[in-house]
């Protein structure tokens, strides 16, 4: 195969791959409202937890005709998470409601800045930071939170440190209100977030001029339910308060996906 022709298959099979994640005509048809097409929900994860967190929510999405992408966050770092879901986002036709759980607040904060594809930010009791604010910073603004250093398990790796949340304090401190053998599941299988990535000061924020929406967690032991209050006002967004632990997205899937819609409209 000559380097020309390789490149043309190559060029081909992207095409098709970018085909399957944007929605084969069916799709696209599946996704369109009354007023054109609906916007493509992306669904950004947080630290100590992966993408599965958002399956209930992504499939009532699906079910109702909406695009979804629940992509990996890598968790390195704000910087480099945030330019990663940027570029996700330039591989997506229309326009873009972003929803986030916890540090992916941080990161769509920052990936949503000057995109004019993104018409709406969704937090789940997630961070909402202004610009040079801090991930540790924020969670300590307010009283409450019990994630602290004694609750994390740090490992090095070739290129830093990560952290975990220690297995004995997973359960009452990330997801009180789902049963054990759900969080069991949930610890065995956590994505850990580079330290850095807890200290890294984010840049200018998207909920700036972007619209957005809150949803409370009344019951978060990770971020204080004044600590979301707090983030939520000063972004303007419009707020629904719901008794969940930190994983809202999990345990009250409905509420969360009602908001989703909402901003979606």
């Amino acid at each position: 195969m000559t380097t020309t022709t390789r490149r043309t298959v190559l060029a081909g099979s992207a095409a098709v791959a970018a085909g399957a994640l944007l929605g084969a005509p069916a799709a696209q048809a599946r996704g369109r409202g009354a007023h054109g097409p609906k916007p493509t929900v992306v669904l950004v994860h947080g630290a100590f937890a992966d993408a599965s967190g958002w399956n209930d929510v992504a499939g009532r999405l699906i079910r109702d005709g909406y695009p979804v992408l629940a992509p990996a966050n890598p968790l390195r770092g704000v910087a480099a998470d945030s330019a990663y879901l940027a570029s996700i986002l330039a591989t997506v036709s229309g326009p873009v409601v972003l929803a986030a759980h916890s540090y992916g607040g941080i990161v769509i904060t920052n990936a949503a800045t000057g995109n004019p594809a993104v018409k709406a930010l969704v937090y789940v009791a997630a961070f909402a930071p202004a610009r040079d604010e801090t991930l540790v910073g924020m969670q300590s603004r307010f009283p409450g939170s019990q994630l602290s250093e004694a609750a994390l398990e740090f490992r090095p790796y070739p290129e830093g440190v990560d952290a975990y949340i220690r297995q004995e304090v997973f359960h009452d401190v990330f997801a009180g209100d789902l049963r054990r053998s759900t969080t069991e599941l949930m610890w065995a299988a956590q994505r850990p977030a580079d330290v850095r990535a807890l200290q890294e000061p984010s840049a200018p924020p998207g909920w700036a001029t972007i619209p957005s929406w809150y949803l409370v967690a009344r019951d978060d032991k990770v971020i204080p339910p004044a600590a979301q209050r707090f983030m939520a006002r000063r972004a303007g967004a419009q707020v629904r308060e719901v008794g969940a632990s930190h994983v809202a997205m999990i345990s009250q899937p409905a509420a969360t996906f009602d908001l989703i819609k909402r901003a979606a409209a």
